[in-house]
């Protein structure tokens, strides 16, 4: 098994466990300061994917729940690299993504929000980078949603993101926004990433050049799984 060798994580570009303003946090984070543990080596081995673990039709969110519909709402593409810290791409990570419909609602039991389900649209998806670390998903943009944080709580669209790279200490779920959204500086979740510059790197940027004429609007959102300019993990 291939080996590799990681350096410690920058804390302080991460969210904070415990937010004052993300209620739940203060429930559920540790009372004491965390205990950093040197990684053994199952941290730095695997796992290891290939052509089987991903088809070509799991990264078209608005098709790969029917054959004979596609989904409602804004078409858009988003794509990226997978970065290691020192910003070499890596093959073969594998990411996944799980959304709320145009309306605002996941595919889930749990969601009982009162908006419509979409049979269209599954909400997850799922493909291996490429040898330059290259992802694609088309998908529709997501609408927002109330979550009860806290008086008139609204999310702002978003797209979850689970990455596996190339060692299991290289794990990363985070929560993809998009530029321009009003609910940006009100959200809880998004704010918990104390630092600016670390933030910003969870919101996508506009592309034209991904934009493709009368079909759909394209984002970019490169994504690197430690090191200082590390995307800050989802709280």
């Amino acid at each position: 098994m291939k080996t590799t060798l990681l350096r410690p994580r920058d804390w302080n570009s991460q969210p904070r466990q415990a937010h004052s303003d993300y209620k739940s946090t203060l429930r559920r984070s540790q009372s004491q300061p965390l205990v950093s543990l040197p990684p053994g080596s199952g941290e730095h081995v695997g796992p290891l994917f290939g052509p089987h673990d991903a088809l070509a039709a799991h990264a078209d969110l608005t098709r790969n729940a029917s054959a004979s519909g596609e989904a409602i709402g804004e078409r858009i593409i988003v794509a990226g690299r997978v970065l290691e810290e020192d910003g070499r791409p890596l093959r073969d990570a594998l990411v996944e993504v799980w959304q709320a419909n145009a309306a605002g609602r996941y595919a889930h039991e749990r969601d009982q929000h009162d908006a419509p389900l979409d049979p269209n649209f599954l909400g997850a998806g799922h493909v291996l980078t490429d040898s330059e670390g290259r992802y694609r998903f088309t998908t529709i943009r997501p609408g927002a949603y109330p979550w009860r944080n806290h008086a008139n709580a609204w999310r702002p669209a978003h797209i979850h993101f689970s990455v596996f790279g190339r060692a299991f200490a290289q794990r990363l779920v985070t929560q993809m926004y998009f530029p321009g959204d009003p609910l940006l500086p009100l959200d809880p979740i998004y704010n918990a990433t104390a630092d600016e510059a670390a933030r910003v790197r969870l919101v996508a940027g506009f592309s034209q050049r991904l934009t493709e004429p009368e079909w759909a609007l394209g984002y970019t959102f490169d994504i690197v799984l430690r090191g200082s300019a590390a995307t800050p993990m989802e709280d």
